[in-house]
């Protein structure tokens, strides 16, 4: 299935097992978000349980884990089609929120699903269950490696290497599975390691297409959108890409609020999006004015990026001068 730069993705479980409390467990290796596509059984008339988890406590499916840990519980029957997919989660289904196209139904955060309910006699049905996981279409697993004779270092970059590439499910680069809304800042620090870790710039540029529409309300963050171009012109070289949007992103400069001396201001009635550091806990007693460092330490890099940008020559695609 394809929409956009995403695919779901048909992946069997890598093992199927009975728990000490008599439910079958499927376990997918690693967490995806996406949602159970299964098999049932000739004739199979009555209901199941599926127990949706990204954790597990002693060896069984968290149903009741800590913080944004997902957990869901979903009965099915065989009538209601061959889709298990958790239900919509108040959190990242508000109207801002990036959906998912609605033939996928409902994908979340998992590694494990629990059954209750499936005919001992066919079990080779549970097993030939697949998870329909949502990935950046053009990911190569291949692109990017990194191996040490340190086991931590090298668990450290699989763990990294793969949230990037499980975070692109949506399509853009949202706040992984809390508002499910593309952030500029957060975007930015998700394109460059996208970056280090496969050549699509798919995703990238569409998060950047979205957040021109769709900005959110910080300071600093509009700012950051010269810094997403700039990525992809050094990463990319493609001049024509980032000409067609070099107007748009004149205002991510934040005009408005130049003052007579070339610094950025801040007035008092939008001081509160001054972001300087977050949660506020984290600002280490930073003094707010009426010109604020971080904020003209940010603007001041937008400035030097765009130029660089409209300072090089005109290239082609490949980056090749004519």
């Amino acid at each position: 299935m394809k929409r956009g730069p995403v695919d779901l993705i048909l992946q069997p479980p890598a093992s199927l097992r009975r728990t000490a409390g008599g439910r079958l467990q499927l376990d997918f290796g690693k967490v995806a978000f996406g949602n159970l596509r299964v098999h049932w059984p000739p004739g199979f008339a009555g209901e199941a349980v599926f127990h949706f988890g990204e954790a597990t406590a002693n060896g069984l499916v968290d149903t009741s884990p800590p913080g944004a840990v997902r957990y869901a519980r979903v009965v099915a029957t065989a009538e209601r089609g061959n889709v298990v997919a958790p239900p919509p989660n108040a959190k990242n289904t508000l109207p801002a929120a990036v959906a998912t196209p609605a033939e996928w139904g409902t994908v979340m955060p998992f590694r494990w699903v629990e059954v209750e309910g499936w005919p001992e006699t066919a079990l080779a049905y549970l097993a030939s269950a697949q998870r329909q996981a949502a990935f950046a279409r053009g990911w190569r697993d291949d692109a990017a490696a990194f191996a040490s004779s340190n086991p931590l270092l090298n668990d450290i970059w699989e763990l990294s290497r793969y949230s990037i590439k499980a975070t692109t499910f949506a399509g853009i680069y949202v706040d992984g599975d809390r508002e499910r809304i593309a952030y500029e800042a957060d975007a930015y620090l998700n394109q460059i390691g996208h970056q280090a870790c496969d050549p699509d710039p798919a995703i990238a540029r569409a998060t950047f297409d979205h957040l021109l529409d769709h900005p959110t309300w910080p300071t600093e963050w509009a700012l950051h959108m010269p810094f997403m171009a700039h990525a992809d012109w050094m990463y990319t070289k493609d001049r024509s890409w980032l000409a067609a949007r070099y107007d748009a992103l004149l205002p991510k400069l934040l005009p408005e609020r130049l003052r007579a001396d070339g610094l950025l201001g801040t007035p008092p009635e939008l001081r509160r999006r001054d972001i300087v550091d977050w949660p506020k806990s984290e600002r280490d007693g930073y003094v707010f004015t009426d010109a604020n460092t971080v904020v003209n330490a940010f603007y001041i890099e937008a400035l030097m990026e765009l130029r660089s940008r409209s300072s090089v020559g005109p290239t082609d695609s490949t980056g090749a001068e004519p």
